[in-house]
């Protein structure tokens, strides 16, 4: 009988070696500045030669959410679709973030050929102002451009 105490004294033991355990009080987990849903106020486009500056704070709104592990991006017309400007751009996919090499795997989009490209950016972020600076080329599109945008936090 006493053999029986102790191994079930010995498996408790064992088990409760294996809970989990609290991580330090002092441990803190570094907050990616990235996360968080961010409007465009500009973007610069030069292709070939060529310089396109648009001020998304005009006739269009864009907005881009981003998570821990995904991101999004909205576009639309702000005359709600009733004119020659209307328009409704989406997509999404994962991303990579190593210090300030962003990578966007587009795997979502209204303009299925840009689906499945990867986009490499360098990011930068100062208070609540994020640019966002990279060669987009998509060869099915014919596409290959620096693209330069900057977005406002939105809280």
């Amino acid at each position: 009988m006493k053999r029986h105490y102790t191994a079930l004294l010995l498996a408790a033991s064992m088990l409760a070696a294996c809970g989990s355990q609290e991580a330090p009080k002092d441990a803190k987990e570094t907050p990616n500045e990235l996360e968080g849903t961010w409007k465009l106020l500009s973007g610069t486009l030069i292709e070939k030669g060529d310089t396109t500056v648009t001020d998304y704070t005009q006739k269009v709104s864009f907005i881009k959410v981003i998570n821990g592990s995904h991101f999004a991006f909205l576009q639309h017309d702000l005359n709600k679709g009733k004119d020659s400007t209307a328009s409704f751009s989406a997509g999404g996919g994962a991303y990579t973030l190593k210090d300030s090499a962003y990578t966007e795997k587009l795997e979502y989009c209204t303009a299925r050929d840009w689906e499945g490209n990867e986009f490499h950016f360098t990011i930068s972020i100062q208070n609540d102002t994020l640019v966002q600076r990279g060669v987009e080329k998509v060869e099915s599109a014919g596409v290959e451009r620096l693209n330069i945008e900057k977005y406002v936090r939105v809280k």
